[in-house]
């Protein structure tokens, strides 16, 4: 299943973004703003704006966006880390 955005033109006119650019453009807003709700996670956002998790990452990093990271997490990467 996918979603088609009816977006006006005058509302695409008025971004002072290059045309080609977008669609990109606003599938990164998209996605950043819903993983700034918690709405999707960091992958699912990543996957949404077309990029990597860690270049998705660093962009959340460039827009002070918290990472949603639990003390569960924590303790996986822990023990991850010491090869348990």
């Amino acid at each position: 299943m996918s979603v088609t955005l009816e977006i006006p033109a005058d509302v695409l006119a008025a971004l002072p973004i290059p045309e080609k650019e977008r669609e990109g453009y606003l599938l990164l807003e998209i996605a950043c703003g819903l993983y700034g709700r918690d709405v999707l996670s960091l992958g699912k956002a990543a996957e949404l704006a077309g990029l990597s998790k860690i270049a998705f990452g660093q962009e959340i990093g460039r827009r002070d966006i918290a990472r949603h990271y639990t003390e569960a997490e924590l303790e996986a990467d822990l023990a991850y880390a010491r090869g348990e």
